[in-house]
């Protein structure tokens, strides 16, 4: 099973941290690798989200549709997409590291036929792509 894996810390609190991941209006000032189609709309376990990703900056942004699949408050969310043949799961995690320090943890995996066909492909982008975001992210907290 494919996946790829990426991690840092943030020197600003869990619950800041998690506020602004939670926040879709503001990814937008953020977040140059992850998009919500329809920031206004809450994530919610169980409610699908209509997302999409720019691997690279300047490149074509990709849509897909996810599934909320867990959301746990102030540390976990997991989105999954499905479709036939692939099956993609977003993790997010955050650990408090300390009163003002944070472990923000991105992990993504892949499963089915198509894993091994698409994922050669967009690997080394979409591990771009999320360093990008916890960087990102670091960096708006730290500034908060």
């Amino acid at each position: 099973m494919p996946s790829l894996y990426t991690e840092i810390e943030i020197n600003a609190p869990c619950q800041q941290v998690w506020h602004i991941l939670m926040h879709k209006e503001s990814w937008m000032y953020w977040n140059t690798y992850l998009y919500d189609c329809d920031p206004r709309r809450p994530l919610v376990e169980g409610r699908d989200v209509l997302l999409s990703i720019r691997r690279l900056p300047g490149e074509a942004e990709t849509e897909f549709q996810a599934r909320v699949a867990i959301l746990q408050p102030i540390g976990y969310l997991q989105l999954m997409t499905t479709i036939p043949g692939l099956r993609h799961k977003q993790t997010f995690e955050l650990h408090p590291l300390g009163r003002d320090r944070t472990q923000y943890i991105h992990h993504q995996s892949f499963r089915g036929i198509l894993a091994r066909v698409v994922v050669p492909f967009i690997q080394a982008d979409e591990h771009k792509g999320i360093r990008r975001m916890a960087w990102e992210l670091k960096d708006y907290a730290e500034a908060q």
